[in-house]
């Protein structure tokens, strides 16, 4: 690598892990209300350890949610559906402490009420709609990939998708629902990517199986297939380094092995790193949150 190229480096994770999810059961939640009343106001946080979740948040809504039945349900989608794997969705413990909003804060965001409301149109609900705090966003886009989004969080995302994918379908079997991906990607001083230089990728597996063996699989049925679609012949990729559970074997996961929490994969959520980030997350929120 030449003094003036340097390496940019993005991760993503899995469904099962931990952080991700508790964002999977806010924005479950959310959506069940929303699909309901869609001025619901809705600030729903989740946090896992071993065997339990707190739910906990605001919402004011006319819909009504089963969070209980609706933690299960997304837990079970996932994949934890037995405590060989770290979770079961059917026994794991779910505490609900969720109260309504803030008039305060409401009273910044729901401008218009009662018959106001009912009357208006579209365009006046529009211009009403108000904030119940500030925040500070950023956007960002680059023509690395197709959607806009930077080579090495999306090449990340498409590796944890296909990893997901190859466990769900069995094509690659014994592998367990946590998982996390890494790549490293060498850009030139015209920040244009010029090399793939390493690929990283955690998965929880079942106990029978060796690395050596859970290497070569990955290779041929998630990071090769990923590759040649991604990069292709546009970014060179013959002379990586790759590494799978560098740390060892990767039996215990998921909330089990690592307390999780809504809001705490940001930049994952993001550009990977590549762009700034005001700090707010995403899961759980209704679109009144800034």
């Amino acid at each position: 690598m030449t003094e003036e190229h340097r390496l940019i480096s993005a991760e993503s994770v899995t469904e099962g892990h931990p952080d991700k999810v508790c964002d999977q059961i806010s924005d479950a939640i959310l959506d069940d209300l929303l699909a309901q009343d869609s001025s619901s106001h809705v600030a729903v946080e989740t946090s896992a350890a071993t065997g339990v979740f707190l739910i906990f948040g605001e919402v004011t809504s006319k819909g009504y949610c089963d969070v209980q039945s609706k933690v299960r349900e997304t837990l079970r989608n996932i994949g934890y559906t037995s405590s060989e794997v770290g979770l079961d969705a059917d026994s794991c413990g779910v505490v609900v402490a969720i109260t309504e909003q803030s008039a305060e804060i409401n009273q910044g965001v729901a401008r218009l009420t009662g018959d106001q409301e009912t009357a208006a149109s579209r365009e006046e609900r529009y211009e009403a709609q108000g904030a119940g705090d500030q925040g500070v966003m950023f956007g960002y886009a680059t023509d690395e990939t197709p959607t806009l989004m930077p080579l090495p969080i999306y090449l990340a995302h498409r590796l944890a998708f296909r990893l997901t994918e190859v466990r769900k379908s069995g094509e690659v079997p014994h592998l367990r629902p946590d998982g996390k991906t890494q790549v490293t990607i060498e850009y030139d001083d015209n920040d244009k990517p010029v090399r793939l230089d390493t690929v990283l990728i955690s998965t929880q597996h079942d106990p029978e199986v060796t690395q050596d063996w859970l290497a070569v699989e990955l290779k041929k049925h998630v990071i090769d297939p990923v590759l040649d679609e991604v990069l292709g012949s546009k970014v060179p990729h013959d002379n990586y380094r790759q590494l799978v559970n560098p740390t060892g074997s990767f039996i215990l996961g998921g909330p089990a092995a690592d307390a999780g929490l809504t809001g705490r994969k940001i930049i994952v959520d993001t550009y990977g790193g590549a762009a700034h980030h005001g700090g707010g997350a995403f899961s759980g929120k209704d679109p009144s949150k800034v």
